[in-house]
């Protein structure tokens, strides 16, 4: 099994380009299902692409990539398709579940395996099978499997979600899309990437407005026989490299990145007192020897995002004093503690509460990875710890980041894969 070796305290100087937004990426690529032939730009190839394209084949969709271009082209001739994801290729990827919406709008039936992915929390699909209940879908789970069918096909309809959720409101959104009639989405999440799938969705022929947390979706529409998108840049990545020039960079150039949807990672980083400088589509980012503590809340976008407070306590062990972080989307995501502990951090977790005290010596050590994000948190630690960390389970590291290594290397990093 793969691992990273990590020599720590090193100064890193250089330019990264931040590559295209897995989380935008895997719902587009589920989207694809309704359209005939797409051309997508800017996409990471990272597991979790490879594991949706593998999922798009066994449907029957061709595709043909071009990873130097960093392409994808999606032919969908066939009116017969299979309408099958099974557990092989959806266990290991929660975002397989979004292929439910398109083949049941497109074929009025669908048999989707129950999801997998990081076991940061229950993340139940009970949301997901709300909207489509209410667009006119009968749906019954079955030996680890959601079978839905609408034989007369969905109806646009309102729908107000209980609490916000980004999967659910990306299946409803493809549900709708191909339903009579119109769909008013109302408490929906709204994530940049949500807006690029919403995008994609009507340069595809779709009539979709959204304002604030409502989303409108026009049934009845013509699809176009031919597009091309290009994918947004991943914030998450680009937060995490963010962190690492707040904690040993002379100067990292982060390229390729859109700042106005990226103001309250960046906000929150400032508040700590990194120097950061802007421009509409580069950051540039300095470390800070004397970081100040803050307290952040994990809440839906425009909010602090989940996907990067792994990242954000590794800072919080060099700010001064204690600061808190407070998980409110998943119940399980502070397993990266007992390892940052092993590391020599000061955390405490009380009631969904986690207090990270400052400033810390971190110390190299053998450590596990055991989700995608508590992964990259590890390899911040490590480039920051005394002498040489070792990170054990990197394929979840290799599920959304591209090419870490090699971004890494060409800031001087001192880090390989074994």
């Amino acid at each position: 099994m793969e691992k990273l070796l990590i020599k720590g305290k090193q100064e890193l100087s250089g330019t990264i380009s931040i590559s295209g937004s897995k989380n935008a990426t895997l719902p587009i690529l589920a989207a694809s299902i309704l359209g005939n032939k797409i051309k997508l730009s800017n996409v990471p190839f990272v597991k979790d692409i490879y594991t949706m394209l593998e999922l798009l084949k066994f449907i029957g969709l061709k595709i043909k990539l071009d990873k130097k271009n960093k392409t994808i082209e999606i032919l969908n001739k066939k009116k017969e398709i299979n309408t099958l994801a099974p557990y092989k290729l959806v266990k290991t990827m929660r975002a397989g579940v979004l292929v439910l919406g398109p083949l049941l709008t497109k074929f009025n039936k669908a048999k989707v395996s129950l999801p997998g992915g990081c076991a940061i929390g229950s993340r139940p699909v009970d949301l997901h099978l709300f909207a489509l209940k209410k667009l006119g879908a009968n749906i019954k789970i079955k030996n680890g499997y959601i079978f839905a069918e609408a034989r007369q096909g969905l109806k646009g309809t309102k729908i107000k979600f209980p609490t916000i959720s980004v999967g659910a409101t990306e299946n409803a959104i493809l549900a709708a899309f191909g339903a009579k009639g119109k769909t008013v989405l109302l408490n929906c999440a709204i994530e940049p990437e949500i807006k690029d799938l919403i995008s994609f969705l009507n340069k595809l022929g779709g009539k979709i407005k959204i304002k604030g947390r409502k989303v409108e979706v026009n049934g009845n529409i013509s699809i176009r026989k031919k597009i091309n998108h290009k994918v947004i840049f991943d914030r998450i990545e680009a937060g995490t490299y963010l962190v690492a020039g707040a904690l040993v960079g002379k100067k990292i150039v982060l390229k390729g990145i859109n700042t106005s949807v990226f103001k309250c990672e960046i906000d929150t980083l400032k508040k700590m007192g990194v120097k950061i400088l802007k421009t509409k589509n580069s950051i540039s980012v300095f470390k800070n020897l004397k970081l100040k503590r803050v307290n952040i809340a994990t809440k839906p976008y425009p909010g602090f995002p989940t996907d990067l407070q792994a990242q954000l306590m590794i800072l919080m062990t060099q700010a001064q004093g204690k600061s808190k972080i407070k998980e409110n989307i998943f119940e399980n995501r502070f397993m990266h503690v007992p390892e940052l502990k092993r590391m020599g951090a000061k955390i405490e977790i009380k009631n969904k509460i986690a207090h990270i005290s400052g400033p810390t010596k971190l110390n190299g050590a053998e450590v596990m990875a055991t989700d995608l994000r508590a992964s990259v948190s590890l390899v911040l630690a490590g480039l920051i710890a005394d002498n040489r960390t070792i990170i054990n389970r990197i394929y979840h590291l290799d599920r959304g980041y591209e090419s870490l290594e090699k971004k890494l290397k060409n800031c001087q990093a001192k880090i390989k894969r074994l």
